[in-house]
């Protein structure tokens, strides 16, 4: 008899905290990169605090949210990139009808149709505004592909020059291909990928759209974004 795999059990008890709708809408918001409060889950998600409360426990049990708390308030969030990139990367293989339901409101079509113009992937950009940057950055040689992503040392030279500030102090990696869910192509993450999106929400590039993940590339964005890569801002709207 073959022995069994010791992470067979650990892949299972990780797929069952993904297996509820609840839980998986969580991971879905937190996917904007910020901390919310468990009640404004709550009513995202459309289910009791109560019940909310239980969801949470577990899934910060699995790893795949940490929490804090600030007075009466019970804050939660993605516990890391890692994370983060589990929840995408699952999300991009979606089968399209899933991805591209038909919208049961005007307020449902003008949400979906800001998110898959321009939306943050937990600490990068995604959608099409992720796509035209990681279009336009391969293009003029700042960043390879072929061989999986990777910044260039023109690149490197770039991030620096216009004043996006990357951390390299950490494990992650610089540049990772992040497979986008609306645009079924890969978009740039990691340290690189992070600094840039924090960059451009910094300086005013872009802009929240109400409170999900959707971001609009403002008038000085459009500007900055066509100097530095020459990305027309026609690809964004």
């Amino acid at each position: 008899m073959t022995a069994r795999d010791p992470r067979a059990a650990a892949l299972a008890s990780l797929a069952a905290l993904l297996a509820d709708e609840t839980r998986a809408g969580c991971l879905l918001t937190l996917l904007d990169g910020r901390a919310w409060t468990a009640g404004e889950l709550a009513r995202h998600v459309a289910v009791a605090p109560s019940t909310l409360s239980e969801h949470l426990n577990r899934l910060v049990a699995g790893g795949l949210l940490a929490q804090e708390r600030q007075g009466r308030h019970r804050y939660v969030r993605l516990a890391d990139p890692r994370a983060a990139q589990l929840v995408e990367d699952l999300a991009a293989h979606l089968p399209q009808d899933a991805v591209r339901q038909v919208p049961r409101s005007l307020r449902e079509s003008s949400a979906g149709s800001a998110m898959a113009r321009g939306r943050t992937c937990y600490d990068h950009l995604a959608g099409r505004l992720g796509i035209a940057v990681t279009d336009a950055l391969t293009a003029r040689g700042l960043l390879r592909q072929d061989t999986g992503f990777a910044l260039t040392d023109a690149g490197l030279a770039w991030f620096g020059d216009a004043g996006i500030g990357v951390d390299r102090s950490t494990r992650r990696p610089l540049a990772r291909a992040c497979l986008d869910w609306t645009e079924r192509r890969p978009h740039l993450g990691g340290a690189a990928g992070a600094a840039l999106c924090r960059h451009a929400l910094d300086t005013g590039w872009c802009v929240r759209v109400g409170s999900g993940r959707a971001v609009r590339v403002t008038p000085a964005g459009a500007r900055a974004l066509a100097d530095l890569l020459g990305i027309d801002g026609r690809a964004l709207a």
